[in-house]
Parts: C-alpha cells; sequence; structure tokens
C-alpha cells in the first residue's frame, strides 16, 4: 500500500454509533434488570444490523414518552394501559410476547406471617393489619400498578408509616427493602437475578393474580411521522416469531427460565 493510500485510509471517517441505522425501544426496568434485554437484543442486531437503544423506565412513564413520539416500540407489561395506549391511537396493535408472575418477598422471619396465606390478598391484609413495614415502587410501574389491584381486592387501599412509596425503579426498591428488611411485590425474574437478596426470601407465590403478561407495540406512525415504523416492525416481528421466541425461552438466571414465550397466544386472545 502506498503511503497516499495510507494517509487517506487514516482520513477516512469512522463510522460512530450515531451513524448506525437503530430504534429506540421504551421498555421498563424488570426486562433491562433481569438481563433480558441484554442477552437477546444482540441476537436481532447480528442478524439485521439494527441497534436498539433501550430507554428502561416504569410502564408508565414507557407508554407516556412514547405517547409524546420519543420512541419507536414500546416492550411492556400492564395489558390495560396497553390496550388503552393502542385504543387512543398511539400504538398500532399490542401483540402477546411473553410472561412471568410476581412474587411477595419478604424477611424470612415472615413478622406478618404471609408465607401461611391462602391468597395474595390474605398475604397483604396480614401485612396491613400487623402495619409491618411494606415498599411501593410508587411510579405507576406494571408492577406498581399490579401491586394496587391487588390491594383494591383486599377492599382496603394501604396508608400510613408502614407503607412507603419510593417512586423508584425495580432494583432501587428491593434494595430499600433489604435495607429495611421489609415486604414487598416484586417481578420474578428481577428478584431472581438479584445480586443483593440478604435475607429476605420469597414469602407468597404461585397464584393466578400473580401472573404477569408482556405486550409490544409499535408507536404509531401516523401520530409520529418519525417513528421508523418498517425497521420497528421488523423488531417485532423477530420478537413476537420464531427466533425472538426461541431467544425468550433460552434465557436462564441460574439455570431458571425466568420469562416464557406466548406470542402464540395471541390468535386465541
Amino acid at each position: 500500500m502506498t503511503f497516499l493510500a495510507v494517509l487517506c485510509l487514516l482520513a477516512a471517517p469512522v463510522p460512530s454509533s450515531a451513524d448506525r441505522p437503530f430504534i429506540l425501544l421504551q421498555s421498563t426496568t424488570s426486562t433491562q434488570n433481569s438481563g433480558l434485554l441484554d442477552a437477546i437484543l444482540p441476537q436481532f442486531t447480528a442478524l439485521s444490523g439494527l441497534e436498539i437503544r433501550v430507554v428502561a423506565v416504569g410502564t408508565g412513564q414507557a407508554l407516556r414518552n412514547a405517547q409524546n413520539g420519543d420512541g419507536d416500540v414500546v416492550l411492556v407489561h400492564s395489558r390495560l394501559a396497553e390496550e388503552a395506549f393502542v385504543k387512543a391511537g398511539y400504538g398500532v396493535a399490542r401483540q402477546d410476547v411473553m410472561y412471568n408472575d410476581f412474587v411477595i418477598i419478604g424477611p424470612e422471619s415472615d413478622p406478618a406471617g404471609i408465607a401461611g396465606a391462602a391468597t395474595p390478598f390474605d398475604a397483604l391484609k396480614r401485612i396491613a393489619e400487623k402495619r409491618a413495614l411494606f415498599v411501593s415502587r410508587g411510579d405507576e410501574s406494571g408492577t406498581h400498578q399490579a401491586e394496587l389491584r391487588l390491594w383494591a381486592e383486599t377492599g382496603e387501599m394501604p396508608s400510613g408509616p408502614w407503607y412507603r412509596e419510593v417512586g423508584a425503579g425495580m432494583g432501587t426498591t428491593i434494595n430499600i427493602t433489604v435495607g429495611m428488611a421489609a415486604y414487598t411485590l416484586t417481578d420474578r425474574a428481577t428478584w431472581t437475578a438479584f445480586g443483593n437478596q440478604s435475607d429476605l426470601r420469597i414469602l407468597y407465590e404461585n397464584h393466578p393474580s400473580l401472573f404477569n403478561p408482556y405486550g409490544v407495540i409499535v408507536v404509531n406512525p401516523e401520530r409520529h411521522p418519525h417513528v421508523k415504523v418498517e425497521a420497528a416492525q421488523d423488531f417485532v416481528d423477530w420478537l413476537v416469531g420464531p427466533g425472538g421466541q426461541a431467544a425468550i425461552a433460552g434465557y436462564r438466571v441460574d439455570g431458571q427460565q425466568v420469562f416464557f414465550p406466548n406470542a402464540d397466544a395471541q390468535s386465541g386472545s
């Protein structure tokens, strides 16, 4: 190679990350904190050359961001809010992607005695009656909305110094729960992947009311013309297709499957 050719090569612009094709995914702290997105998104990028940039916030904030045009796709877990988002014209359509479940964690000593509860509603009633410390995300996330639905079933909405709303993501909420030796509701995936479990344990689990489905929605380009709708739809098609569903099913935390693909449930829902 000639000296002039070397100079030309060195002078050629190097593509930056800002120059690469990408879409913006509004998703949740649970998909991020659990490690799922870090595991599966590179598989799509390797196939498509398309980078997925993630904003991980609570479901409520993710939907508000997308409603304001800040995002091409949303992947969240509050079905009623997702359906309302589509019905209002901000999303093209909702598709099932996967599910896991919620669990109630608390100190191993279980001062409220929820381990023997018959239902999650009974478990929460015991916490309220004992005025045992309970930490709520308080951030309009999918987990927070699920928690409020469970409290509503008890017939008593919680209040008082024993009930602490922190307005934070799941990881921060668990850290606060650990520090206070309190109870909280969390998705199983985040808890399984969480490093600072201390002496907290899953004390209530495995009830139909704790079912936690996730949906994916392309943001409506009629509302926001800058949405990269074709690239976004390519990502969604992969996520709900054989490749994405296999990637979700194959993800493990300490050998445990923490998300279960269910895109084929769409036809029956």
